[in-house]
């Protein structure tokens, strides 16, 4: 089973950290860091599974 099937289709920092297995801090860095199309609404961060599982798989 491919564990991107159990995410849900926008993603917040929060669930980027626990999929990576990694500090919020760094999930944050991450998601600054421009490897990946982030959304933000108001003061949230999203980011679209399509975009951080194409990032995760060396597509971009």
């Amino acid at each position: 089973m491919n564990k991107f099937e159990n995410l849900k289709d926008v993603l917040t920092v929060k669930d980027i950290a626990e999929f990576l297995g990694i500090g919020r801090g760094q999930a944050y860095e991450l998601v600054h860091s421009g490897c990946f199309h982030v959304v933000r609404v108001g003061s949230r961060i999203l980011v679209p599974k399509k975009s951080f599982q194409k990032w995760f798989e060396g597509q971009l």
